[in-house]
């Protein structure tokens, strides 16, 4: 499929199936357990690797999950993809890569998801792709949509390392602003005033890579129809994202963000008071 005929098909829609698309030219792409995961095999670099993919899907079996919110099916897909991309590298000495195309606005919130267990949906995608670090998968989000609430902490944001394009359409926040004006009872204008002292209720990315989850913006010359050099752009970094992880499986490098002193000193006071409280021998 040409470049531009992906473009007129998708751009209207997801953003996000854009940058699946045009990175998984060349590599096997298939439907997940559910339509609205989509998983692409091949090469990164010359190094096995996967894209993972949350989509709209209008005929999905819950309504609240249309929009390509992650719901109880993408809870589980996503859980059964990484399960099965770590199964089969198992005996492998070099782990396939697996990179999270983020582009999601929130987890689906409905009564059945809720009575359905959409925790434990959400949380075996955390699971999954937390398993899927730890067993030595580097595991790289990129950013080019909206990161929203419990579907950005489902699809993302365990990964090693989070990159992310430098466009005002890319959001990050555990609430969106309006629904977060009506539960603190302010106008989104008091919020954004909120947000220049508070950084993490800010939704801009500098303010969010101030917490140490971003490690690099990616500038590109349209993050809804990116060109052939946008691709290889991002191509590069990613593999370069890889490539600097060096076999480092944790995200404990997080907490030297600029705004992470007071998560750093809690942490420091657990130490203490745990060493103190240690029996002795």
């Amino acid at each position: 499929m040409s470049t531009e005929a992906i473009k007129t098909d998708t751009v209207k829609t997801h953003r996000g199936r854009v940058w699946f698309d045009l990175l998984a030219d060349n590599m096997m792409v298939h439907e997940g357990a559910v339509p609205s995961v989509m998983i692409a095999n091949g090469n990164l670099a010359e190094r096995p690797c996967s894209l993972i993919l949350v989509q709209p899907d209008k005929n999905n079996l819950y309504p609240r999950a249309i929009n390509g919110e992650v719901g109880l099916l993408e809870g589980w897909a996503l859980a059964d993809a990484i399960h099965n991309i770590v199964s089969k590298d198992a005996g492998s000495e070099q782990k396939s890569a697996i990179i999270a195309i983020v582009d999601v606005p929130s987890q689906a919130y409905g009564r059945r998801e809720e009575a359905l267990g959409i925790h434990q949906a959400l949380a075996a995608a955390v699971s999954a792709y937390a398993q899927a670090r730890q067993a030595g998968h580097p595991v790289i989000a990129l950013l080019v949509g909206k990161a929203m609430s419990g579907a950005f902490l489902a699809h993302g944001y365990q990964a090693n390392t989070i990159l992310a394009l430098n466009d005002d359409g890319v959001m990050v926040h555990a609430m969106g602003k309006a629904a977060a004006a009506r539960i603190t009872m302010r106008s989104e204008e008091e919020l954004d005033q909120l947000a220049k002292a508070i950084p993490p209720m800010a939704y801009d990315l500098k303010s969010f890579a101030t917490l140490g989850l971003i490690e690099q913006f990616i500038d590109v010359s349209s993050a809804d129809a990116p060109s052939s050099k946008d691709i290889e752009l991002v191509q590069t970094l990613l593999a370069d994202a890889v490539d600097n992880l060096k076999g480092d499986t944790q995200i404990t490098k997080r907490l030297q963000g600029e705004n992470r002193g007071a998560s750093r000193r809690v942490r420091e006071l657990l130490r203490s008071q745990w060493k103190k409280a240690e029996p002795s021998l």
